[in-house]
């Protein structure tokens, strides 16, 4: 039995293969294993803040000399600043320390204490004000002077905690979760505080279903179409502050945001996986990364074999003679999906970064089932059972495809930055059914009856968005976030049923739903953010206009709303705590607006 278990462990565990070392990534020495992830960069410049060409910028490190048996110093990496006085250093080792030294003719000499791996905090929840874990640090402009001084230390954490509270989200790291490795995104939330999933995959987040959005942005893919692998994290927003669309209630928002490999040089793996039932699953991401430019692609595919029973027990106690209905069912689905994404990004400067990304997904499923109905039926002179069962074969099919550009850019403040996004999603969907209705007659196991329907649907549906924003810190703990932003969407359904005549198929009108909309949202957000002590607060104040057209393919016929700008503050306070608690107060308006039904 112990080799039996010791088999199926092997099967589902994943296959890493590096496929070559970043540059400068050396079998021995300070360079060992995966510690070669810092980047550090900065610019140099005179006293009236021109850049400084030519300038002398050394990166070293301190060794155990095994002849004198005393530390000394030696050369981790060095480079003379480019004409617009810009210096970079990436695949830099996380273990030890490292000494920044700034040397130029005419200037005096500047030093910089560069570390990494500090000490931990015990609690793995991060107060709002303060940053996630990363291994990029813009030093700024450095300004050379006659005097010499010490800048500040650079501190950059090398373990992202599982758990990071936010004034207006709770962000949960699930790359590293192996309970849904090979699954979908459905297995993940399964796995996500505050989330409920219930039996038929259905997820609800405060009793409501949520928005979904993808890195941010609005998509058409649910969450059986995104694979576990692909997931990074998942943002839970119970409560969207100013930042966010307005409408959705009180459902509230949950972001994926998807896996992105930033390591230089060539780097790549691959998985593969198997369930109980026999259904492969496998994948693999590569990442090319060469001065200017980062490539990345990764492939998922996912097989189902699903199978699912159920049973529904109704007792009538009110009727005399008490009635019952009793229902089984066994569905079992057979299908799987693939889904592929394509990455480009372009280092114009240290600061400013040109991203073009790609998403496509195909999937086809097979879905069966098979009900079987005993009902009870009062008579003035008896209690009467029938019974009935329904056969239902089918098959849908979906395709989704996504192109996002974006444009990031870093000022040399801490903390300040511009981004542009211009992203559209789209999908179509195809799908249709055969209904199977067989009727026994009384106390009888001969078919008195047989009925045949089927369903016949397809749709699509559109998503362009563009948005900017706007970051601006005030002071250490004190920022400003502005933006704007315009949603466009549009949305076409076909649905017909037939009923079959003896002869043919005849459409039912009234179980027709063919119609097409579009939505436009636009608006535009400020917030303000701070932290005093252990309190920390965010204000903010979202303005919105909107408009919506539905049209009745079958009829013609036309609706329209239109809504003018109104106003949506939200507000959060949070208290942190003795004994790692985190109390948090908040509040925001939002709205649901009248939809085509």
């Amino acid at each position: 039995m112990k080799k039996i278990f010791l088999l199926i462990a092997i099967s589902i565990t994943t296959l890493s293969i590096f496929a070559q070392m970043p540059q400068g990534m050396q079998p021995g020495g300070m360079n060992k294993g995966m510690g070669n992830v810092g980047h550090v960069y900065g610019k140099l410049t005179d006293p009236d803040g021109k850049p400084l060409t030519g300038a002398s910028v050394m990166l070293m490190s301190k060794k155990m000399d095994s002849a004198s048996k005393k530390m000394k110093e030696i050369l981790v990496k060095g480079m003379i600043t480019k004409n617009n006085g810009d210096f970079s250093f990436d695949e830099l080792p996380i273990m030890g320390n490292l000494q920044l030294k700034i040397s130029s003719s005419g200037f005096k000499p500047t030093e910089q204490a560069i570390s990494f791996l500090p000490k931990m905090e015990p609690s793995a929840v991060i107060p709002a004000a303060r940053a996630m874990p990363s291994f990029d640090k813009d030093l700024g402009n450095i300004k050379l002077t006659a005097d010499s001084k010490q800048l500040q230390d650079v501190i950059i954490n090398s373990v992202s905690p599982s758990i990071k509270l936010n004034a207006d989200k709770k962000i949960f790291n699930v790359e590293k979760n192996i309970m849904s490795a090979g699954g979908t995104g459905i297995d993940v939330m399964r796995n996500v505080p505050s989330v409920n999933v219930d039996i038929d995959g259905n997820v609800m987040l405060r009793n409501s279903p949520p928005q979904l959005l993808v890195d941010g942005r609005p998509t058409t893919l649910t969450l059986d179409q995104i694979p576990a692998d692909a997931i990074e994290s998942v943002e839970v927003i119970t409560n969207p502050s100013a930042k966010y669309d307005a409408s959705g209630g009180g459902a509230g928002i949950l972001n994926i945001v998807l896996k992105k490999n930033k390591k230089s040089g060539y780097n790549g793996n691959f998985r593969a996986g198997v369930d109980k039932r026999g259904a492969f699953n496998g994948g693999g991401d590569f990442s090319f990364r060469q001065n200017k430019f980062n490539f990345t692609a990764a492939i998922n595919a996912n097989q189902n074999k699903g199978r699912t029973t159920g049973t529904t027990d109704r007792l009538n106690l009110l009727d005399v003679p008490q009635t019952s209905v009793y229902q089984s069912n066994f569905n079992k689905t057979m299908g799987g999906f693939l889904f592929g994404k394509f990455g480009i990004d372009y280092f114009v400067t240290n600061r400013t970064t040109l991203s073009l990304t790609g998403i496509k997904v195909h999937g086809e499923f097979n879905p069966n089932e098979m009900i079987h109905i005993t009902t009870d039926s009062l008579f003035n002179s008896r209690k009467t059972s029938t019974e009935s069962n329904r056969n239902t074969t089918g098959k849908r099919e979906f395709n989704g495809q996504g192109l996002v550009f974006g444009l990031k850019h870093i000022f040399a403040k801490e903390g300040e930055e511009l981004t542009i996004d211009a992203n559209f999603f789209g999908g179509k969907n195809n799908n249709n059914s055969l209904y199977t209705n067989n009727y026994y007659g009384y106390n009888s196991n001969d078919i008195s009856k047989t009925e045949l329907q089927k369903a016949i649907g397809s749709g699509s549906d559109q998503n362009f968005v563009i948005q900017s924003d706007y970051i601006k810190p005030l002071s250490k703990l004190t920022k400003v976030e502005t933006g704007i932003r315009a949603a466009i969407r549009s949305r076409t359904n076909i649905n017909n049923n037939y009923l079959y005549d003896g002869t043919n198929y005849v459409v039912i009108p009234s179980a027709v739903s063919n119609y097409k909309n579009n939505d436009n949202v636009f608006a535009a957000y400020s917030t303000l953010s701070s932290s005093i002590k252990d309190f920390s607060y965010k204000v903010g104040l979202r303005a919105e206009r909107s408009d919506y057209t539905g049209t009745l393919t079958n009829t013609g016929e036309k609706f329209k709303n239109s809504y003018p700008v109104s106003l949506f503050p939200s507000i959060f306070l949070g208290q942190q705590l003795k004994n790692k608690q985190h109390l948090q107060l908040n509040y925001s308006r939002r709205i649901n607006r009248p939809n085509f039904f």
